[in-house]
């Protein structure tokens, strides 16, 4: 049997003073759980490993116990797989990142099981200032630059446990990772 390429993307840690993990650190942590071929990506918690097992969510509440074991911090995690980010690549709206000195673009991860339809029953916009687009596995939000602190999709997650953030290019950057890694198979 083959292993799975998966990236692990670990909500709220190193922000704000709270959870902090060094990469070496959290490279660590996923070497004592077996997994190989382990590459962390900057310092907002993405880590690419690969492993045998084949159920995301088993491998996201395994990952989440050994966080809490070693940090006694509840570290909510999204594992994806290659298809996984291509898919939310793909579902990237036209334009979607072209007015970088006006907007801050973000991808929302959800986390499993939280759904799409679920979110989009509580979010609210600043009209003019605030964009969001519902895509299959994410949600891309635009927000005016200026505005950022009063903007409501700030608060998704405070409100929603089950998202992680990263910006546009930072979620660029980890498709093109995995790409590597999988011999630029897209």
């Amino acid at each position: 049997m083959e292993k799975t390429d998966y990236i692990a993307l670990l909500r709220g840690i190193n922000v704000g003073g709270k959870n902090t993990i060094k990469m070496d650190e959290l490279k660590e942590i996923f070497e004592k759980m077996n997994f190989t071929d382990i590459k962390t990506y900057i310092q907002s918690g993405n880590v690419l490993f690969r492993d045998y097992e084949t159920d995301k969510i088993k491998l996201a509440k395994q990952i989440e116990k050994t966080l809490y074991d070693k940090k006694k911090d509840k570290i909510i995690t999204a594992v994806l797989t290659l298809p996984d980010i291509k898919k939310i690549i793909n579902g990237i709206p036209d334009g979607f990142g072209e007015e970088n000195e006006k907007y801050k673009y973000d991808v929302l991860f959800l986390i499993e099981p939280l759904t799409a339809k679920e979110i989009m029953k509580g979010i609210k916009t600043i009209e003019g200032d605030d964009r969001i687009y519902k895509g299959e596995k994410a949600f891309y939000v635009k927000r005016a630059s200026k505005k950022l602190t009063g903007s409501y999709i700030s608060q998704i997650t405070r409100i929603w446990e089950n998202i992680t953030v990263r910006n546009l290019n930072t979620t660029k950057k980890l498709y093109e990772l995995m790409l590597e890694r999988n011999g630029n198979k897209k």
